[in-house]
């Protein structure tokens, strides 16, 4: 491994270090604090006052549109998919398996290794609104007893990142319109606090997704998977 890519794994690592210990040390999670509650209050009191965000919101956080992330995240794939020949269609299922182990791995990891449990806004306060309760026609997840890291938007993290290094700067911009679009109706909700996403998600991929991303591993990966499962078309590529 170059140097220099060394170097930027190493500054990005201390990235994602700072950032979670920004949030971990200071009393009160220093000036992530406000910015939570403030976020968690402003979206609690908008659904109260108007009714179309409380059903934009409770249909945003029901699990048949977490459904609907995942069809995104096919459906850009799947327009790669679709541009490449039949060995570079394998190829591109194979890094779709590479990126899902990477995902589990990596919120494994954050989940076990990050030394916090914490409830999400929703459990944390006397004075909420709960979307179930005025809506309960539509059921939704509105609430989390262990909210961070958040394990919804490291996944969409993940698949952003992975676009970036396989499929370019175009692919990482949809990526992250996808994820502003299905990671923040969490937190408007109060099923994440603003710090779960940006602080906890975030750090977790600054920190573990390097070594995948930008060392040969993910491409090793890619090519044993390719190797070993069955299918027509197999080959090794070196790239």
């Amino acid at each position: 491994m170059k140097t220099c890519r060394l170097l930027l794994i190493l500054l990005l690592n201390a990235a994602g270090f700072l950032l979670f210990f920004s949030w971990y040390l200071p009393a009160q999670h220093g000036f992530w604090w406000p910015i939570d509650t403030g976020l968690f209050h402003f979206f609690n009191h908008k659904i109260v006052e108007s009714q179309s965000f409380l059903w934009f919101v409770a249909i945003t956080n029901n699990r048949a549109f977490d459904g609907c992330s995942l069809l995104c995240m096919g459906l850009l794939m799947l327009w790669f998919w679709r541009q490449a020949d039949k060995p570079g269609r394998r190829r591109v299922v194979m890094i779709g398996l590479t990126m899902l182990m990477t995902a589990v791995v990596l919120n494994v990891l954050g989940q076990s290794v990050i030394p916090v449990q914490r409830t999400s806004p929703s459990l944390s306060f006397n004075d909420v609104v709960r979307v179930r309760d005025l809506l309960p026609a539509i059921p939704t997840k509105d609430a989390s007893r262990d909210s961070f890291p958040g394990d919804h938007g490291m996944m969409l993290l993940i698949f952003a990142c992975f676009m970036w290094r396989y499929f370019g700067q175009k692919a990482f911009a949809v990526a992250l319109v996808i994820f502003v679009v299905f990671a923040l109706p969490r937190m408007m909700i109060g099923a994440h606090w603003f710090s779960d996403i940006f602080v906890g998600s975030l750090s977790v991929v600054l920190v573990g997704l390097p070594w995948v991303l930008l060392t040969p591993l993910a491409d090793k990966v890619i090519n044993q998977l390719n190797h070993r499962l069955p299918g027509k078309y197999k080959q090794i590529d070196n790239k």
